[in-house]
């Protein structure tokens, strides 16, 4: 008979929800150390010049200066997958807002003055700013030394003396013999813009410089084991000598994974005889200087039989990694292998390059990669459909990946891997797919509906693992360590809806420490590619089975009984045959003492580990492999209504549905399903980096760049959530939290022709695109 479970499933607030709302919760910018300084930074105004000179002496003397740092000096070089980036800016600098000199001071504002005293002299170099015109062989080399670039060999495949940092190949049967004999073509191209993360919380690190080579450093983080490793192979330290500290952080998205700037705070405080420095980016610097998305250029050439087979399909990916691709590289592969949508193709050809261009660099973003592939994918599964004269729903129901099908990597697709036909006919079915939008009240303004589908797996590397220490309190109650990081998206109160529901105790008696503390707290990857609920979901079992044997082990000789005979409810463990001699575990958590005296066992401390299975490089010429732990589907419908006087865009209804596997918390799961899709509206309405012609960024702001707000939230949205169980997930779960954002675009776009019968192939959908080209429709040429 199966146990109904009392916490897995259920609503849960939030475990961070009052200190967060109340202000007691406590933020790296929060932070404030006797004697820190602070920094200020002198950035470069070129996009692509030489620094001939810097002349700092003014600086230097002005009273309260305590640090001044340029690139010279920092023979340093920083990278996760792609050792490209220094620390600051040496010798040249690779796009207009890179850190040039960055000077610590006793207070913001004398730091701020002393970089108004900093002349720098350039020398003005080739500038290169699309990437599709870097790849070209005359073009100007943003990294000369590419070449010497220490990055993961046998993952990653930078072509020397070129502007490729990376480039991922994917073949699968014979795409032009397919493509040939096809009866029905299609080629179109499409463009995403880089956008920003835009966290509440700008990017933050202080750091200390210690006796005996060592450093403590807190920061703003989605990684901090990753930014212990980083900093201790830049600086060529033990990995004991480097503790990180990441309190609660104020939101990420991506953008604060890997190394951001703790290695510009570790050197200043060296410089500055050990003096604690924090680095703090201000609202501008999150847009100029820290990395943003990649802009994406697609094109996809699709093949199909006549009653709506896709029999060839070829995808060319050109990612604008900007000035660094130190992850821009993996978004690319992971571009690559999930490059052609959740669909069963037998002939597929993929190249996926990512080129370095004189712009701000890319890295990590919410769905890696996945709402930029889809763009154009879930796009052309539409052109395609009317091609054939086909219902782009039914000619997405005849390709979608079933049971017994192989993906494009080879991968063998099971009932296991979750439904995505399922996903499909939810939302047409909530949506009303078919029928017509009902006509607007106003006659200048049309309906339309669109769909759209999505997918995608953890990117991550074949060694990914994760560890949890759960330690019983004097109470009974329990205490959770981990190094994954919650920054919102709400981990820490599933793990502790697991560990009570593993435990058998009320959730109000398992606790999880917020700061992650390298020093203290177990290792962890890293918090991204929606692993953490699944891989530290697994980890918290174990641990907590882990807690329950040491019980068992304990109370079966306080109570006489054979350990297998024992069992657990509410904080108690007792004998099956009679539970009335039940042990309360607050009796056991520190050992047990008999009435004579003798005690046995000891304080209960639990362990839990998992380690990603099963996964293989990719083969560098073919990408046959497999590449994923677990896939999530999805899809979404929506229905909009499109002002023809303005090109504004209301949405009057949107439906998502995901194959969650197992809903782990309702409450939560709809929490991130509505704030992805607000944020996906971000990227097909407003969001989109503009330059002008020699690389300057024109709209580094709130002024110019807009980002939804509570006043842009849909009408009406709906969240349906399948349970379909994913094998080796805790409970049958897998991870939704970055899938709600992808293909938002392309529903809306598929929408926008539905009500305009005009193609839109480049985002955003903003009111100056759809007006411009509602007149040229319009009006005569």
């Amino acid at each position: 008979m199966t146990r109904e479970l009392s916490y897995v499933g259920k609503p849960i607030p939030r475990a961070d929800a009052i200190d967060k709302v109340t202000g007691s919760a406590s933020y790296t910018h929060d932070l404030c150390l006797p004697g820190m300084l602070h920094t200020a930074l002198v950035l470069s105004p070129h996009a692509s010049a030489r620094i001939v000179a810097i002349d700092s002496q003014n600086a230097e003397a002005l009273p309260g200066v305590r640090a001044v740092l340029t690139g010279r000096g920092l023979c340093y070089q920083l990278g996760l997958y792609m050792q490209d980036k220094c620390i600051l800016a040496r010798d040249v600098v690779r796009y207009q807002g890179e850190a040039v000199v960055a000077i610590a001071a006793d207070t913001l504002d004398i730091a701020k003055a002393a970089c108004q005293l900093v002349e720098v002299q350039y020398d003005l170099l080739p500038t290169v700013l699309d990437p599709r015109e870097a790849m070209d062989a005359s073009a100007h080399l943003v990294h000369p030394d590419l070449h010497t670039y220490e990055h993961m060999e046998g993952v990653f495949f930078p072509k020397a003396h070129t502007n490729i940092a990376h480039h991922q190949k994917i073949r699968k049967g014979s795409f032009d013999q397919a493509f040939e004999g096809a009866d029905s073509t299609l080629t179109a191209s499409f463009y995403n813009p880089p956008v920003q993360h835009v966290p509440m919380e700008t990017h933050v690190s202080v750091a200390q410089a210690l006796p005996g080579k060592r450093m403590e450093i807190w920061t703003s983080s989605q990684s901090p084991y990753t930014v212990r490793h980083l900093m201790s192979v830049c600086f060529d330290l033990p990995h004991a000598h480097v503790r990180v500290h990441v309190p609660y952080v104020g939101g990420g998205f991506g953008g604060k994974a890997g190394l951001g700037l703790e290695p510009l705070a570790y050197v200043l405080s060296r410089a500055a005889g050990g003096r604690p420095v924090k680095v703090a980016a201000t609202r501008e610097q999150e847009f100029n200087t820290l990395p943003s998305r990649q802009g994406l250029h697609s094109t996809i050439e699709i093949g199909a039989s006549r009653d709506g087979k896709i029999v060839a399909l070829k995808s060319t990916y050109v990612w604008d990694a900007g000035a660094y691709a130190d992850y821009g590289v993996n978004i690319g592969r992971a571009a690559a292998y999930s490059g052609a949508g959740p669909y069963s193709i037998d002939n597929c050809w993929i190249d996926s390059f990512v080129v370095y261009t004189n712009k701000i660099f890319g890295t990590a973003y919410r769905g890696f990669g996945h709402l930029e592939i889809l763009w154009g994918i879930e796009r052309a599964m539409d052109l395609m459909a009317r091609r054939l004269g086909m219902d782009p729903a039914e000619f997405r129901r005849r390709n979608l990946l079933k049971d017994g099908d192989t993906t494009i990597t080879g991968e063998a697709f099971t009932s296991g891997h979750g439904n995505p036909l399922q996903c499909l006919e939810s939302v047409a079915e909530a949506i009303d797919w078919g029928t017509p939008s009902e006509p607007s009240v106003d006659s200048y303004k049309v309906r339309g509906k669109g769909l759209a589908m999505l997918h995608k797996a953890p990117a991550m590397p074949t060694y990914t693992s994760c560890a949890v220490v759960i330690k019983l309190d004097e109470d009974g109650g329990g205490d959770i360590l981990v190094s994954g990081v919650d920054y919102g998206q709400g981990t820490y109160t599933v793990l502790r809806q697991i560990a009570a529901e593993e435990l058998r105790i009320p959730i109000e008696k398992i606790h999880i420490t917020w700061e992650c503390d390298t020093a203290f707290s177990p290792y962890d990857w890293q918090t991204v590619a929606s692993r953490f609920a699944y891989m530290g979901g697994n980890a918290v079992i174990q641990a907590a089975a882990d807690c329950l044997e040491q019980i068992r082990s304990v109370a079966s000789q306080a109570l006489n009984v054979a350990p297998e005979d024992l069992d657990f409810e509410d904080g108690v463990v007792f004998p099956k045959s009679d539970p009335t001699r039940g042990i309360p575990y607050s009796k056991l958590t520190l050992g047990y003492t008999f009435a004579n005296g003798n005690s046995i066992g000891g304080p209960i401390i639990g362990h839990g580990r998992f380690i990603a299975k099963g996964l293989t490089h990719l083969d560098p010429e073919t990408g046959q492999g497999l590449p994923a732990q677990y896939w999530t589907y999805g899809a979404h419908a929506v229905e909009i209504e499109v002002d023809t006087q303005t090109g504004e865009i209301e949405i009057l209804n949107i439906v998502t549905a995901l194959d969650a596997g197992k809903v782990l918390n309702p409450k939560l799961c709809i929490g991130q399903v509505v704030g992805g899709v607000v944020q996906g509206l971000g990227s097909a309405l407003w969001e989109g980096f503009v330059f002008d012609a020699k690389g300057r960024f024109l709209n580094a702001g709130f002024v110019d760049y807009k980002i939804p707000t509570a006043k842009d939230i849909p009408r009406h949205m709906q969240q349906i959530l399948l349970e379909n169980p994913q094998p080796g997930g805790p409970y049958g779960a897998r991870g939704v939290a970055e899938h709600p954002m992808i293909s938002v675009p392309s529903a809306i776009g598929n929408a926008l022709y539905d009500a305009l019968g005009i193609e839109f192939n480049t985002l955003p959908l903003n009111y100056e695109r759809i007006l411009t080209r509602i007149k040229e429709k319009v009006e005569p040429s």
